[in-house]
C-alpha cells in the first residue's frame, strides 16, 4: 500500500482499548500481539495543579492499514470502531495537512 498513514487525536482518545480488540479480531491476531497498540502516557503532576494524562495509540509492525478492507471500499477497522473517532486512516500527504491544525495530533506513516 503506497504511503498510507494513521493520524490520531490523542485530545479525544479514551484508552478504551476498542481499536486494539477490533485489529486483534480483524487480523486473527493471538493474545499479546497488535496491529494496534494503546500506550498511556501519566498519570503526574508537571505543575502545581496541572496533570498530564493522555492514550495515544499506536501502530506496530504488524498494522497493514487494513488493506484488504480498504480494499473493499471499508474503513480500517480501528477507524471504524473507534468509539471517539480519534483514529483516521488514510494518504499521509492529506493527513499532514490535517496534523498541523491542532496540537494534540500524532501521524504515523509506514
Amino acid at each position: 500500500m503506497a504511503d498510507y498513514g494513521i493520524l490520531v487525536d490523542y485530545e479525544w482518545c479514551t484508552g478504551c482499548h476498542t481499536c486494539e480488540t477490533a485489529c486483534q479480531m480483524e487480523h486473527h491476531l493471538p493474545v499479546g500481539q497488535f496491529g494496534i497498540k494503546l500506550n498511556e502516557v501519566g498519570p503526574y503532576e508537571y505543575a502545581p495543579d496541572r496533570w498530564q494524562l493522555a492514550y495515544i495509540p499506536v501502530p506496530t509492525d504488524q498494522c497493514d492499514f487494513c488493506a484488504e478492507r480498504l480494499g473493499q471500499g471499508k474503513l480500517p477497522s480501528c477507524q471504524h470502531h473507534c468509539q471517539a473517532q480519534c483514529i483516521e486512516v488514510g494518504p499521509v500527504d492529506e493527513l499532514a495537512k490535517k496534523a498541523v491544525s491542532k496540537k494534540k495530533l500524532v501521524l504515523f506513516h509506514n
